[in-house]
């Protein structure tokens, strides 16, 4: 097995040791990076002068990792996936890949994300889409599309991404790698792209658990240019990650775990991974939440998120910066701009955030969506007053094909491929592992708990990790 193959805690054994150089690493990494570009598409960016950098006791030090192409990373192309900032070179790093710097990364390339990272499939990309390594006819998922595609090949350990309703959790699960949003404000987002900022995550990709808290101890705590973070200094992942977790309590909804009895095989799936719960001893109950409640999720989050985009993503004009066209007056070079700029997917989204705005219209569609954010928050937080986390089937199915059509308005649609926008409705820290193959393709399980209990949520998942035993793709096939 390559070095490159192994946990963070591995590879940094070996750098310290001697057996590799971060030198090797990188110009590893970068080889596979190239390798595997046309076939998934997983890299806007591959920065080939990548250098290495100097072991220390940081575990990421000397360690190459990708980075969604939605922070800002000073003096590299950063386009979120846009044609309208398809020349942007930014000033400044983001918070977050700040800190990784800092920590002594490698940072190899910026990775594909669904247009602004308003998507889900991974396939609006400016550069194209992403796909699957697992089987390249089918969707990664989005919008952090091509972090979890290159974990998932082995290209890097892991990788940055942002999530604002699945955009870690559902690519991660259809990759067959962890994937991981903590709470609200744990991260700076200060330097990522603003797709909906109540609902908008920092979090990371990567094969292991283990390797999801080493990554989360570097780049949490407060940052004065985001006001919403906090300080974290009392939540320690990796610390905290191998405690017994026997005596912890948790749920699932039975409205959507109903809608999955129908596909045999995945409800098994489910059915085992929670007997590993219990043979953990942890306590796994069914709760109920109102089924009009639930269905209310994915058309509230379509409303806040649209409307916010709409506010966030008013500076794309062209003029301040950013891939300008011509035109005779300001306001010709900004309808050129963004009418050329933005894909018709991107337009639509902000003609919708448009009109929930309209003075007329914000009591009926835009508040009303708050509410109904509201009742599922609270619905949340008090059965997080006797659990210690909600577990759920992270989708529906494997990683649709291309060529798949999806009833996005059916009942079974809605609940089963959308409730993971819970965790980006209260804040909630949520992670998903994988939990096994089912027709060649992983599948996965997601736990969410009460906020600032990312550790728990950590702890709760490494020790599922370890009895699931899933062998991630890279590792099997690369070597």
């Amino acid at each position: 097995m390559s070095i490159l193959d192994k946990s963070l805690q591995e590879i940094h054994g070996a750098l310290k040791s001697g057996a590799v150089t971060s030198k090797e690493l990188t110009e590893e990494s970068l080889k596979r990076a190239h390798k595997y570009q046309d076939e998934l598409n997983s890299f806007v960016t591959i920065i080939d002068d990548a250098k290495e950098s100097e072991v220390t006791d940081n575990v990421l030090s000397g360690i190459p990792c990708a980075i969604k192409d939605n922070f800002s990373t000073k003096d590299v192309l950063t386009t979120a996936s846009s044609n309208i900032l398809s020349n942007y070179v930014p000033v400044f790093d983001a918070t977050a890949v700040k800190k990784l710097k800092d920590s002594g990364m490698v940072m190899i390339g910026k990775t594909v994300l669904d247009e602004l990272a308003m998507g889900g499939t991974g396939t609006t990309g400016h550069t194209g889409i992403v796909r699957n390594p697992w089987d390249k006819s089918r969707m990664i998922g989005g919008s952090s599309a091509g972090s979890a595609s290159a974990v998932a090949r082995g290209i890097v350990p892991y990788a940055l991404g942002s999530d604002t309703g699945d955009s870690i959790r559902k690519p991660a699960g259809y990759g067959g790698v962890v994937g991981y949003k903590p709470t609200y404000g744990l991260v700076s987002r200060w330097g990522l792209f603003a797709f909906a900022s109540s609902l908008d995550h920092v979090g990371c990709f990567a094969k292991y658990v283990k390797d999801v808290a080493c990554v989360m101890d570097n780049i949490k705590g407060m940052d004065d240019n985001d006001m919403t973070s906090f300080d974290s200094s009392n939540i320690n992942f990796v610390e905290n990650l191998n405690k017994d977790v026997s005596g912890r309590k948790l749920f699932y909804i039975k409205e959507i775990v109903d809608e999955l009895k129908d596909d045999k095989k995945y409800y098994d799936n489910f059915l085992k991974v929670l007997s590993y719960a219990k043979e953990l001893g942890i306590e796994v109950k069914e709760e109920s939440i109102d089924k009009k409640i639930l269905n209310g999720i994915y058309p509230s989050y379509m409303a806040i998120s649209c409307a916010e985009a709409t506010s966030n993503n008013s500076n794309l004009t062209g003029i301040p910066f950013g891939n300008r066209k011509e035109g005779h007056t300001p306001d010709e070079v900004m309808i050129n701009t963004r009418t050329e700029g933005f894909s018709e997917l991107i337009r639509r989204r902000f003609v919708i955030g448009s009109f929930i705005l309209q003075k007329e219209n914000q009591e009926k569609l835009f508040k009303n969506a708050q509410r109904i954010r509201r009742l599922v928050v609270d619905a949340m937080t008090n059965l997080f007053k006797e659990y210690d986390g909600l577990i759920m089937p992270n989708s529906g199915s494997i990683a649709p094909r291309f060529t798949d059509e999806m009833d996005r308005l059916s009942e079974k649609y809605l609940l089963l491929e959308n409730h993971l926008a819970i965790g980006n409705f209260g804040g909630f820290p949520s992670i998903t592992i994988p939990s096994g193959i089912i027709d060649d393709m992983p599948v996965a399980i997601n736990i969410t708990g009460p906020i600032k209990t990312d550790d728990v949520v950590c702890n709760i998942a490494n020790k599922l990790e370890e009895k699931i035993g899933f062998v991630p793709l890279s590792v099997k096939e690369e070597n």
